[in-house]
């Protein structure tokens, strides 16, 4: 039966490129990583909490309530 060879070559073919891809994929998702500035939105090390930190002194404040135990 001529032409059955084809196909898994077409199949290997395939498979090798997907892999390929994968792996370039990967290779930039860890050069951004890399890259990612230090202090990024998710950095909280410069926000100021005094202001919360005295609502939570007021009289009424969550630190006043009592829970139902």
């Amino acid at each position: 039966m001529p032409g059955r060879g084809r196909a898994s070559f077409t199949k290997r073919q395939k498979e090798r490129s997907r892999q390929d891809k994968q792996r370039e994929k990967l290779e930039r998702r860890a050069q951004r990583k890399l890259e990612k500035p230090a202090g990024g939105p998710d950095d909280t090390s410069d926000l100021d909490f005094s202001a919360a930190a005295a609502q939570w002194e007021l009289p009424g404040g969550a630190s006043d309530e009592q829970t139902d135990e």
